[in-house]
C-alpha cells in the first residue's frame, strides 16, 4: 500500500542510532550518545527571555509563509555583517530548520533524472532527498589524505548536461573540514562556466570554526546569482528544537520555495521567530566565544585520546563538533574482521558491547568511516573513549 517513493527512501541513520540509544537507556543501560549533532547547552538566557516575552505579548498566530518582516531584516543584516552578502527581503525564506530549506530547494528545482553533485562524505539527508525527488546523486569521493575535500578537477570531471545542483557543506558535517578562500576560488572558477548549475552552500556550522575564517562561496561575485546560502540557529545558538533555518537565494528561487512551503508546512513557529530576532541582533563572535572555546577544548581532549588508539586514523577537524574516523586499520585487522566487516558492524558493536552510540560512515557515503560527536560533556567523552579503548584491547 506504500508508495514507491517512500519504499525507496532510507531512514536517517543519525536519528535511527539516536532512537536505538534511547531504547537501551530506557532499559536501564548507561548509554553515552555520541551520535546526535546537538550541543548539550541551553540557548542564551536573553533568547529564552525573548520567547517568554513573545508569549506574553500575544504572538500566537500565523505569520507570512516565508517569515516575519523583522526577522527577515535581521537575516539580511547578518548576511551583510558576517558574510559580505547583499540580500534583500524578497530573497529570504525562513523554514523549519535548514533541512526543510534543502527539501524546498530540491522540490522546486529538480526534475526526474536531473543530476545533483555531492562531495562525500556528505550529510546523511542530501542523498536521500535527491532520490526522493527522482533525481540522481552524483558522488565525488574524497580521501582523508586530502582532508576530505574535493578538487576543482574532480568537480569538472563529473559535470554533465544533466547537472542541475552542486551542494556542499563548510564547515562540514561529518568531517569538520573547512574550505579555504583559495580552495573555494578554484571551485568557483569551474562553476562560473556553468551558469545553469545552482550552488547550494550549507553553512549551518558557520560560527563553530576554530583556526580558520569562514568564507561564503556566494561572496564571489561571479557566482552570486547562481548560489543559495543556507544557515540557521540550531547549532551555534543551541536552538535545535526551535527549528529555525533560512536561506538567501535568487528571488525566483525564493518565490518557488515560498510556494512549496505554503502547500506543506506554512510558517515557522511564531514564538521561535520572535526569539530569533534577538539572537541575530548580537555580534556572534562576542556572543559565542565561550561556546567555541569549549568545543575546541573538547575536540583537543578527544584527539589526545584517539592518538593512542592505533585502529583509528583521523584528520583534526577545523570546524563543527564532530571527529570523523577512518577505521580501515580495524577492518583490515584479522583480530576483528571475523565479526566486524563494515563500519555499520562496528557502530552496532560499540552500541551493544559498550553502550556508545556513534554513526557509521556508510551513512555519509564513506564506507570505512565513523562519525563521533563531541557535543557532549567532558566526563562523558572521557568515559566513552575509555570504554572503546578497553573494548579494542
Amino acid at each position: 500500500m506504500l508508495s514507491d517513493r517512500i519504499l525507496n527512501m532510507g531512514y536517517s541513520k543519525t536519528l535511527e542510532m539516536t532512537s536505538k540509544a534511547r531504547k537501551l537507556k530506557e532499559l536501564g543501560y548507561n548509554v553515552i550518545n555520541l551520535s546526535v549533532g546537538e550541543p548539550n547547552f541551553y540557548p542564551p538566557s536573553f533568547i529564552l527571555d525573548a520567547a517568554k516575552k513573545a508569549i506574553d505579548e500575544g504572538y500566537h498566530y500565523y505569520t507570512p509563509i516565508s517569515g516575519i518582516l523583522d526577522l527577515k531584516k535581521k537575516i539580511c543584516n547578518k548576511f551583510k555583517r558576517d558574510n559580505n552578502l547583499n540580500y534583500n527581503i524578497s530573497q529570504i525564506v525562513i523554514s523549519n530548520g535548514v533541512k526543510q530549506s534543502i527539501i524546498n530547494l530540491f522540490l522546486s528545482l529538480l526534475n526526474k533524472n536531473d543530476e545533483v553533485i555531492i562531495p562525500s562524505p556528505y550529510w546523511v539527508s542530501y542523498y536521500e532527498m535527491v532520490k526522493f525527488c527522482q533525481a540522481k546523486p552524483i558522488i565525488i569521493p574524497t580521501t582523508i589524505e586530502y582532508d576530505f575535500k574535493i578538487t576543482s578537477k574532480q568537480l569538472e570531471t563529473v559535470i554533465s548536461s544533466k547537472t542541475k545542483i552542486f551542494i556542499f557543506n563548510s564547515p562540514c558535517n561529518p568531517t569538520g573540514s573547512v574550505y579555504s578562500k583559495k580552495e573555494l576560488k578554484n571551485i568557483v572558477n569551474i562553476l562560473s562556466k556553468y551558469s545553469k548549475i545552482i550552488i547550494i552552500s550549507d553553512e549551518i556550522y558557520e560560527y563553530i570554526i576554530y583556526d580558520k575564517k569562514h568564507i561564503s562561496i556566494a561572496s564571489f561575485p561571479e557566482i552570486y546569482n547562481q548560489t543559495v546560502t543556507l544557515n540557521g540557529l540550531s547549532k551555534s545558538f543551541a536552538m535545535t528544537g526551535w527549528r529555525v533555518g533560512y536561506m538567501g537565494a535568487p528571488e525566483w528561487i525564493a518565490k518557488a520555495c515560498d510556494k512549496i512551503q505554503g502547500q506543506t508546512t506554512s510558517c515557522v513557529n511564531t514564538i521561535a521567530q520572535r526569539a530569533s530576532i534577538i539572537a541575530l541582533t548580537y555580534n556572534p563572535k562576542l556572543l559565542l566565544s565561550n561556546l567555541i572555546s569549549e568545543f575546541k577544548f573538547r575536540r583537543d581532549l578527544v584527539i589526545n585520546i584517539i592518538n593512542n588508539i592505533p585502529q583509528f586514523k583521523f584528520k583534526i577537524p577545523e570546524g563543527a563538533f564532530y571527529i570523523f574516523l577512518d577505521i580501515s586499520p580495524l577492518l583490515e585487522d584479522k583480530k576483528y574482521n571475523s565479526y566486524i566487516k563494515s563500519s555499520n558492524d562496528f557502530a552496532m558493536y560499540l552500541l551493544n558491547k559498550c553502550h556508545i552510540a556513534t554513526v557509521s560512515g556508510e551513512s555519509f557515503g564513506y564506507k570505512n568511516g565513523l562519525r563521533i560527536s563531541y557535543a557532549n560533556s567532558k566526563e562523558n567523552l572521557i568515559e566513552a573513549f575509555n570504554r572503546i579503548k578497553k573494548l579494542l584491547k
